[in-house]
């Protein structure tokens, strides 16, 4: 496992999106705390982050590449474009999934919903470089702490992904949950 700061990786931005695009884990940050990831369109790699999570069911969210990304792949109603301007920022949305292939089902195993993102936060750049969503879930085993810092890193972790971007101490809150599946909106 490598710790990368920003300056490092963008010094080796081509090699290691590389790595993604082959299936890494990886540990990013975000605009509230970091999160572990891989490509959401490799099943083999959804199944090792699941396996490092020990989240067998629950469904993954994803850090998406653009808001056209969820117009082409998620039912998009006058609630959700509502929703849509406040992208980038804290919140993950819950959306029906229009397009079933535009991530691995192991993504949402027994569901037609998926938790999308777009982080206010300078990796945005990475993931529409990518052009495909990255798995976005909190870096930590399930019914753990989440990860705000290099020390909080889960040790069986440390042998199961490739690197690590690292930008200090995170101090705020996972992203508030937003349910617009149901015609209403539903904040968890």
């Amino acid at each position: 496992m490598e710790i990368l700061t920003k300056s490092e990786f963008r010094i080796r931005f081509e090699e290691i999106s590389n790595q993604i695009k082959e299936g890494a884990l990886f540990i990013h940050p975000t605009d509230t705390i970091y999160g572990i990831s891989c490509d959401a369109t490799n099943p083999n790699a959804v199944k090792r982050l699941r396996e490092a999570k020990d989240r067998p069911e629950l469904p993954l969210s994803v850090w998406v590449p653009s808001i056209t990304w969820i117009r082409d792949n998620c039912v998009v109603d006058k609630n959700v474009e509502d929703w849509l301007k406040k992208l980038p920022g804290p919140y993950t949305l819950i959306l029906r999934l229009k397009n079933k292939k535009a991530v691995a089902k192991e993504v949402i195993p027994n569901t037609d919903c998926l938790g999308v993102r777009i982080p206010d936060h300078w990796f945005n750049e990475i993931v529409s470089y990518l052009k495909f969503p990255i798995v976005t879930t909190s870096a930590n085993r399930s019914g753990q702490a989440f990860m705000t810092s290099i020390e909080d890193l889960d040790e069986d972790f440390k042998e199961r992904i490739a690197f690590v971007i690292y930008e200090g101490e995170k101090k705020a809150r996972p992203s508030k949950i937003i349910d617009l599946t149901k015609g209403t909106i539903q904040e968890r």
